[in-house]
C-alpha cells in the first residue's frame, strides 16, 4: 500500500517519457503530447577539446564535411552503445529539449527505453545507466520488437499470436508475440546503415565512383525498390576512382535492387527461419492476421510484397512505421503496471522485487 502510494506521488511529481533509442534516429514521446522530438542519432565532437559541437539534424548535416579536427560519429553501432560518454550527452539534450514540452516538475522523469531483441545484461545495463545519468529518476527497458507491438495496438497480452518484422537503422528484428513474451526472436545486423554501404560498394565497383553515406541514404530513398516495377533513375555525384575528379553518373532502380540483393535475401530467409520454428498454433493465428512491419525499412518499396510472396502470408506495413516503437513506449507510460511484465527486468528499478 505505502509503495503504491509512493509511486502516485512520485507520477505526479515528475513526468513520463519514452524513447527509442535507435541507431539512424532518437524518438522522444512525452505523455499526453505525443512525439516531440525525432532526430538523427549523431554527434559531433571536436578532437582537441573533447566538446560536443552539435546534435542531432544539426550533426548529421555535417557527416562527411567536417574538418580534421571536428568528428560526426554515430555513438550507437548495431543498437547498442559504442560510446558511453557521447549517449549520454546525446539522451541529455534530447530529454532536455522534450522538456520544452513537458510541464516543469520537482523531480527528473520516469523513462521507458526500446532497445534491440536479445541485448545481453551488459547492454542493457549501459543503456540504463547512460539515461539516468541524462537525468532520468527511473529507467524501464523494453523490446524495441515488443514496443512496436504495442505501438500498433496488437493484443499483446491475449493468447494470440502475433509477428513483427521492426526494420531499424542498425538491426532488424523479427519476433512472434504472444501472452506478453516474445515466443521466437531473431536479430539480425542487416538494416538501413547495412543497405547504405551495400549501395557505396556496389558503386565503388561497378561504376568507379566513391560517394558518402549521406548519397548512398539518398539514393536508397529515391530509386531504391525490392522488385521489378516502373523504372526509375536518380543522378549522383562521387570522386572518381581512376582520375580522382568529380563524376557524375545516372542510377537506375534496377542498379539499386541489385546492390541490395544480397542484404535482403538474407533478411527474408530470416524471418522463414523464424516461422520454421515458431509452435504450429502460433503460426495458425499468424496466418490469418499477418506479418506486421515497423521502423524506417519497411518503407523500402517492394519488400513488403517479396515477404508475403516468399512466406505465403499477408504483410502489412503498419500505419506511421517510423514511430511505432515511440508510440509503443508511450502507450506502456500510461498504464505501467498492465505492462510490467513486457518490460526487460531491472535488479535497480525502483518497483523490483516488491
Amino acid at each position: 500500500m505505502f509503495n503504491e502510494l509512493k509511486q502516485k506521488l512520485f507520477s505526479r511529481a515528475s513526468n513520463d517519457v519514452g524513447i527509442d533509442l535507435g541507431t539512424a534516429n532518437t524518438l522522444v514521446y512525452v505523455r499526453g503530447k505525443g512525439i516531440v522530438v525525432n532526430e538523427p542519432s549523431v554527434v559531433a565532437v571536436n578532437q582537441k577539446t573533447n566538446q560536443v559541437v552539435a546534435i542531432g539534424n544539426a550533426a548529421k548535416e555535417m557527416l562527411g564535411r567536417t574538418p580534421a579536427h571536428i568528428t560526426a560519429i554515430r555513438p550507437l553501432v548495431d543498437g547498442v552503445i559504442s560510446d558511453f560518454e557521447v549517449t549520454e550527452e546525446m539522451l541529455a539534450y534530447f530529454i532536455k529539449q522534450a522538456g520544452e514540452y513537458m510541464p516543469k516538475k520537482y523531480i527528473g522523469p520516469r523513462v521507458v527505453v526500446g532497445v534491440p531483441s536479445g541485448v545481453t545484461n551488459v547492454e542493457v545495463r549501459a543503456v540504463r545507466d547512460a539515461t539516468k545519468n541524462a537525468g532520468a529518476r527511473e529507467v524501464f527497458i523494453i523490446e524495441q520488437p515488443m514496443a512496436g507491438a504495442i505501438g500498433i495496438r496488437l493484443p499483446v497480452h491475449e493468447p494470440v499470436g502475433s509477428m513483427v518484422i521492426d526494420i531499424g537503422g542498425g538491426t532488424t528484428d523479427i519476433a512472434v508475440i504472444s501472452l506478453g513474451g516474445i515466443v521466437r526472436s531473431k536479430n539480425l545486423k542487416i538494416a538501413g546503415d547495412k543497405l547504405n554501404n551495400d549501395i557505396v560498394s556496389y558503386i565503388r565497383n561497378e561504376f568507379k565512383i566513391l560517394i558518402g553515406e549521406t548519397t548512398s541514404e539518398q539514393v536508397k530513398l529515391a530509386v531504391g525498390t525490392v522488385l521489378p516495377g516502373e523504372p526509375m533513375e536518380t543522378t549522383i555525384r562521387g570522386r572518381d576512382l581512376i582520375t580522382g575528379l568529380p563524376r557524375e553518373v545516372i542510377i537506375t532502380d534496377s542498379d539499386i535492387r541489385e546492390a541490395m540483393s544480397q542484404s535482403i535475401e538474407t533478411l527474408v530467409l530470416s524471418a522463414r527461419e523464424v516461422l520454421e520454428t515458431t509452435p504450429p498454433e502460433i503460426l495458425a493465428d499468424i496466418m490469418k492476421r499477418g506479418v506486421h512491419m515497423v521502423g524506417g525499412g519497411a518503407l523500402i518499396r517492394g519488400l513488403d510484397q517479396l515477404l508475403s510472396q516468399t512466406l505465403k502470408l499477408p504483410v502489412t506495413i503498419a500505419e506511421e512505421p517510423l514511430t511505432a516503437i515511440a508510440r509503443g513506449a508511450g502507450i506502456i507510460l500510461e498504464d505501467l503496471e498492465k505492462y510490467r511484465s513486457v518490460l526487460i527486468e531491472s535488479d535497480d528499478d525502483i518497483f523490483a522485487k516488491q
